[in-house]
């Protein structure tokens, strides 16, 4: 208890605004007579003295009623879920809380949601994932600070162990297996010898059933991990990515393209690791797989123009700049930022680049009321002038407004227009 104690008043692991709220809930939660608990990752990180970032709250009683003497006493707002007895206090503009009642689990059929009734917090943690995820921390009265950790999840955290409560848990949730790669290799752990053995035919069978947006899920999570690679590689490894889809794999080049593109050090989002993974693949299995895991508009479209510019690589030297760039002007700028940081071949990888840092930039001084000015009744024409002018400039045959000038006098002489 007092080494847990000790450890939430280090502000390095948990910044004092964020103890004093864990206070005022403390505070509140003994006045109604609740046991109230933080669970599952805060626990587990708080004893890895980690950063503490993920804050579940579990109370026996009503998680509402909290809610509502925790806005009356501080203020914010509250919205309820009351088939669950569940609701989220809003602290502030970017700030919000949920407040959970404890309850128990059972899965009427493999892989689907759970039904759930109100329960204990011993019972709330044997619903959970992995024994390391299966402790609570009491906060509520004399209790503050006392470790509640029925199936020795601090055991295996100090051994490093990744176990799972009960053999069918990869049957009941097989996003299961996907959260044991992350943890593993987040944490540098292994996985359990029986818990390996789960990753079997009947929990990928499973795995291969569940819904595109609760799989994406998983690996959007992976992407925001420092260790994304080698969770991909030990997905694969394990043999989860072939039940989620076919075209879905991990290889030496998907793995060299990943180790170019992060070297660069540069911003990444999961719309990138997305691309990065997939530019190989063809346009008609990219939109399967976008398919069967419900991607956005954003990520299917960046996907998709990385692919069209991955299978041009070797055309891209041939090409004008004006030409590179009309092309370029129709894709995600993030689709092309993916491809040239992530391939070996160096003529077009300079010229992706010159693209992202010059040529996509550059504009000609002329607009359309220029052109109007200048005779020529709108239309059509004014856009392949323009495009005219700009390719001029991307190629070098136009490099001050004067060459500008004295080119659209020849293009306007030719369209019948007068000063």
């Amino acid at each position: 208890m007092d080494n847990l104690r000790r450890l939430i008043s280090d502000p390095d692991l948990l910044p004092l605004p964020k103890h004093d709220l864990i206070r005022r809930i403390a505070d509140q939660s003994a006045a109604l007579g609740m046991p109230c608990c933080l669970v599952g990752g805060f626990v587990r990180d708080v004893l890895l003295k980690q950063p503490l970032n993920d804050f579940d709250i579990v109370m026996e009683g009503d998680a509402i009623k909290l809610g509502k003497a925790l806005v009356k006493e501080f203020g914010g707002r509250l919205t309820t879920h009351s088939k669950f007895k569940t609701a989220t206090w809003f602290i502030g503009d970017n700030e919000f809380l949920d407040l959970i009642t404890a309850r128990s689990e059972t899965y009427t059929q493999a892989g689907a949601l759970p039904t759930v009734k109100p329960s204990t917090v011993e019972d709330d943690l044997r619903r959970r994932d992995f024994t390391i995820n299966a402790m609570a921390m009491r906060i509520d009265g004399d209790h503050f600070g006392e470790l509640l950790d029925p199936l020795n999840g601090q055991k295996d955290l100090q051994a490093g162990i990744i176990r799972v409560l009960h053999p069918r848990s990869f049957v009941d949730d097989p996003t299961r297996m996907l959260r044991a790669v992350r943890y593993e290799k987040r944490y540098g752990f292994q996985i359990e010898a029986g818990t390996l053995r789960q990753f079997n035919d009947e929990a990928r069978l499973v795995l291969s059933q569940l819904s595109g947006e609760r799989l994406r899920h998983e690996f959007d999570l992976m992407f925001d991990e420092e260790n994304a690679l080698s969770m991909l590689a030990r997905a694969s490894e394990l043999g989860l990515l072939q039940p989620i889809h076919s075209v879905l794999a991990w290889d030496e080049k998907i793995k060299a393209r990943f180790l170019l593109f992060l070297e660069n050090r540069l911003p990444v989002t999961q719309l990138h690791l997305w691309a990065v993974w997939l530019m190989s693949l063809s346009s008609a299995e990219i939109k399967s797989l976008g398919k069967r895991l419900d991607f956005t508009a954003e990520t299917l479209k960046c996907a998709l123009a990385a692919s069209s510019i991955f299978q041009s690589l070797n055309a891209i030297p041939d090409m004008r700049p004006s030409q590179c760039t009309e092309w370029l002007d129709e894709m995600p700028v993030d689709a092309v930022f993916a491809v040239s940081k992530s391939i070996p071949q160096e003529k077009p990888r300079k010229m992706l680049d010159t693209y992202l840092a010059k040529w996509m930039h550059i504009k000609v001084h002329t607009a359309g009321d220029d052109l109007k000015k200048r005779g020529l009744p709108p239309g059509p024409k004014y856009k392949e002038i323009l495009r005219r002018l700009r390719a001029a400039w991307l190629d070098g045959e136009v490099e001050s407004v004067e060459q500008e000038e004295r080119l659209l006098d020849i293009l306007l002489e030719n369209k019948g227009a007068t000063r």
